[in-house]
């Protein structure tokens, strides 16, 4: 279920949002960021479970995760699902779909959340008067073909238990980017999803989060995940430096 929420005068708008330091306005000058407070008029509310944008539906918006998590995935004709991605607050999603104007995925709410309704006529119309704003996007979409070329590249190239711990660290750094803590979170996705997104099936995730508590590297409860020893974690990448 989708409720749209109109922002009101005196809510929190670009310049005033906690997330600005992750979100649209990382890296522009306070005097640039005072301008996109115009760029966002509407926010959607999306229920856990409910869809935000599916397959092949027209594309007018991007959209700014201010809570909650979603995730995107690709379906084929026999209605098998591939996750593509597991999107945190900050984060925008839609990217991938301006090019052709229809999304390329489904986006898929985790848990109940919000997003930031970025119009791409706004855009358009912000951007005449902050030119910055384009090359904003740019640099956005450059980071989201990033992650892209990382995850075909740990599918590509890792053993299984390299997946889970790139995954887990991934996770650790975005935690950390939000102001959180990087050793204990949540996994807003279930065994399942982690599986389908890293190749991996779900007897297989279960025994490696199982081999993990035993050698001392993670605690986990339910999906309640401490991480005890980063620099081994990172070892098992060959990472033993970083």
């Amino acid at each position: 279920m989708q409720k749209r929420v109109p922002i009101a005068p005196d809510a929190a708008h670009c310049s005033s949002c906690m997330l600005g330091h992750v979100c649209i306005p990382v890296g522009m000058a306070a005097s640039e960021v005072e301008k996109l407070d115009d760029l966002v008029k509407e926010r959607v509310r999306v229920e856990k479970g409910k869809t935000l944008y599916e397959l092949d539906s027209p594309l007018d918006a991007v959209y700014g995760l201010r809570y909650g998590s979603l995730k995107t995935q690709l379906e084929d004709a026999t209605g098998q699902f591939q996750i593509t991605g597991f999107h945190l607050p900050g984060e925008i999603v839609g990217l991938d779909g301006i090019l052709e104007s229809r999304h390329i995925s489904n986006a898929v709410a985790l848990e109940d959340s919000e997003v930031c309704v970025i119009r791409l006529a706004e855009i358009d119309r912000v951007s005449a008067h902050l030119p910055s704003l384009q090359q904003q996007f740019r640099r956005l979409m450059s980071r989201e073909i990033g992650r892209s070329h990382q995850m075909l590249a740990t599918l590509g190239s890792m053993r299984s238990e390299q997946r889970l711990a790139a995954f887990l660290l991934n996770l650790s750094q975005r935690y950390t980017t939000l102001g959180y803590s990087s050793t204990e979170f949540v996994l807003r996705m279930s065994r399942e999803e982690i599986g389908n997104y890293l190749g991996l099936t779900l007897e297989t995730v279960s025994r490696l989060f199982s081999r993990f508590g035993r050698e001392g590297l993670i605690r986990i409860n339910q999906r309640e995940v401490r991480l005890l020893d980063v620099a081994g974690l990172r070892q098992l990448l060959g990472h033993e430096h970083c």
